[in-house]
């Protein structure tokens, strides 16, 4: 036998579905038979009481000059090495690629990058778009490997470089 509760201004009310109707409809069909069980909470007011809690704001810390400067020159000699591995593809654009991807990520880490949870995509996405708008080939591949190394080592590194300083 199916229970059904629902809320009504004074307390719950539970309701025994009827045994004789095979099927109920919600939405139309009303049990008419059954069994009406009121609960009545003892102390109303306080029972149907929302605290109203303020939102508490989280704020990030602000970007660390420093720690932008050597995160751009680690970010450019590793990007490097990954493309290097598809220079084929770069043919002789492979240091504008490179530059265009380190000034991007440098405009970043110095502006909005405040640590772990400051990661956005935006900066992956405006390197993609500038590469493509600049007509350089592996604008995609390029973009793609300058994210995966971002989301695998950025938040790591500045969790280092704050332990350091600490």
């Amino acid at each position: 036998m199916a229970v059904f509760h629902t809320l009504s201004s004074t307390g719950l009310v539970t309701s025994l579905a009827p045994t004789t109707a095979k099927t109920l409809n919600f939405a139309t069909t009303v049990p008419t038979s059954g069994c009406f069980i009121r609960h009545s909470p003892s102390k109303p007011s306080q029972f149907f009481r929302l605290r109203a809690i303020p939102l508490q704001k989280y704020i990030y810390p602000d970007p660390i000059p420093d720690f932008a400067l050597h995160e751009t020159k680690k970010f450019r000699e590793e990007l490097k090495k990954k493309l290097y591995a598809e220079r084929e593809m770069f043919g002789d654009d492979l240091d504008r690629v490179l530059d265009t991807c380190t000034e991007l990520f440098s405009e970043f880490l110095h502006n909005e990058y405040g640590g772990p949870g400051t990661l956005l995509v935006e900066p992956f996405t405006n390197m993609l778009i500038e590469l493509k708008q600049k007509k350089l080939p592996g604008a995609n591949l390029a973009a793609r490997a300058s994210l995966l190394w971002a989301q695998n080592y950025l938040d790591r590194d500045w969790d280092i470089w704050n332990s350091k300083s600490s």
